[in-house]
């Protein structure tokens, strides 16, 4: 990630800041299923397409931190801006796509199945773990259900038993939690450890905000200079850049 700055700044940044996501993806390759020798990768994947409620796609996003899912793929919209949470900065990375079609070619690559999350005539109890290899789980609508184009493109469905008689279904984000436990359970996730009452997460990557080589001291005395020198016509800076309340203020522009 390149820092931008004023064009008063002449000190040099860094070029390549560290993505706390790459620190998730040391952290979930440990985690993936099998992966010895002459073992099968097993690993998961969340496809959101027709998912209506935005929060329920952070919800989503934080049950896929909790099971090791190594990717969400998400189909025809760009905008699922989370609310931001602590835990985001390890869940797996959000992958957009423009359609289906483009979904399930991306996920055929990775020799992935397409299982869809569905109560249909062929669908397998999830507790039974029908389970082959990597496997991307596609959830449908809160009130529809998958479609028939979602359908088209699954290899197989599960549902998820029920034994109480109150609700007709579970909520999109309930069902997406409990068929990822299942398939972690099924391709030998390591579970994380535990401290008292909670799991252990990774360490949060340290935010690096403005950066420069030069003390704050300096830079005043720079500026100082400055306009020293614009009272003598070398530089032609406006008021409003002279009276700024804060050097830093000046040379650096948020991320």
């Amino acid at each position: 990630m390149k820092r931008q700055c004023c064009k008063r700044c002449r000190f040099k940044h860094p070029q390549k800041l560290q993505n706390p996501k790459t620190l998730f993806f040391h952290e979930t390759e440990k985690q993936s299923g099998g992966g010895g020798a002459g073992e099968m990768v097993r690993e998961s994947y969340v496809v959101v397409h027709n998912i209506a409620k935005r929060h329920n796609v952070g919800t989503l996003a934080r049950s896929a931190t909790a099971f090791g899912v190594k990717e969400l793929i998400l189909v025809g919209r760009r905008d699922f801006n989370s609310f931001w949470k602590p835990w985001l900065h390890f869940s797996p990375p959000f992958s957009p796509l423009p359609s289906l079609s483009d979904a399930r070619d991306f996920l055929k690559e990775k020799d992935c199945d397409i299982c869809g999350v569905e109560i249909t005539d062929s669908a397998l109890p999830v507790n039974e773990h029908p389970f082959k290899r990597s496997t991307a789980f596609l959830l449908g609508n809160e009130g529809t259900g998958l479609s028939t184009k979602e359908c088209e493109m699954c290899d197989f469905f599960v549902y998820i038993p029920q034994y109480g008689c109150g609700t007709a279904s579970l909520n999109v984000t309930v069902a997406a939690s409990i068929v990822l436990h299942h398939f972690g359970v099924w391709a030998g996730f390591p579970e994380r450890s535990r401290d008292g009452h909670k799991f252990i997460v990774a360490e949060r990557p340290v935010k690096q905000g403005k950066y420069c080589t030069e003390t704050e001291e300096s830079i005043v005395h720079e500026r100082k200079s400055r306009r020293e020198n614009a009272s003598n016509g070398f530089f032609d800076e406006t008021r409003n850049a002279e009276s700024t309340s804060s050097p830093l203020d000046t040379l650096f522009t948020e991320e």
